[in-house]
């Protein structure tokens, strides 16, 4: 039997094509965290001011759910991803409904863009891929406003995460497709909190995410949990 390929980032091309027809129950998943995100992220940029005419970006957007929902915010919106295909699926969705998004091929350690052209950068369920955290903080840091709102979650490492995330989540239950995570990678948020300090952050409160209930359909409901264990979501602002 071959060995699972693990923080395998090709499962978003892959599936790509069928991003939004809600035939394959981890995508459904992903999008299903949307909702109970934003219950947590708009009060935070509520105090800001909101999202309406704000230059934000989705940093790891892969299809674009969490793109469109700033988008129908009135946020001017621009989602960054390495899956190309996906970022085609985007693109694609977005025109079919109307909305102005722009969409670019590229990764966090190397964003495409001009200092200082966001005043948010979202990025969710990304920080726990990438190659290097300290980079991609650090651009992020770099292309936020001064006073600018990182907005993130991300998977705690320790065994309990570690046993949730890939041995249920992935491997039993197959809420996640199996080889999307290596729990190597994960990050405990005392480190997070270092590394936001580090690339010029003052970072926020710390809040548990996950799935709270499922709906009549079936559907996993996501909101904020106690614990902080498994998945958590913050926010950090840039002091500079």
């Amino acid at each position: 039997m071959a060995e699972t390929i693990r923080n395998d980032l090709a499962i978003y091309d892959q599936v790509a094509a069928r991003w939004w027809d809600e035939s394959i129950p981890w995508v459904r998943t992903l999008r299903s965290m949307v909702p109970g995100r934003f219950r947590l992220f708009d009060p935070i940029m509520a105090a800001e001011g909101g999202w309406t005419g704000r230059d934000v970006l989705d940093l790891g957007c892969a299809g674009g759910f969490m793109t469109e929902a700033l988008a129908e915010r009135g946020a001017r919106a621009t989602g960054i991803d390495p899956a190309a295909h996906a970022i085609d699926a985007a693109r694609a969705h977005a025109q079919s409904s109307g909305l102005s998004i722009r969409y670019d091929v590229g990764v966090g350690e190397a964003l495409p863009y001009a200092d200082a052209s966001f005043d948010a950068v979202v990025c969710v369920d990304v920080l726990e891929h990438v190659a290097d955290l300290a980079a991609v903080l650090a651009e992020a840091a770099r292309v936020l406003r001064p006073g600018g709102m990182f907005l993130f979650d991300t998977i705690n490492r320790n065994p309990l995460a570690a046993f949730a995330v890939v041995t249920m989540a992935e491997n039993v239950l197959g809420l996640l497709p199996k080889g999307a995570h290596d729990p190597a990678l994960f990050i405990r948020p005392s480190e997070l909190r270092v590394r936001l300090a580090a690339a010029g952050f003052a970072p926020g409160r710390i809040t548990g995410f996950g799935p709270q209930w499922i709906d009549l359909k079936g559907r996993l409901r996501f909101g904020a949990l106690p614990l902080t264990a498994i998945i958590y979501l913050g926010s950090a602002r840039k002091t500079g």
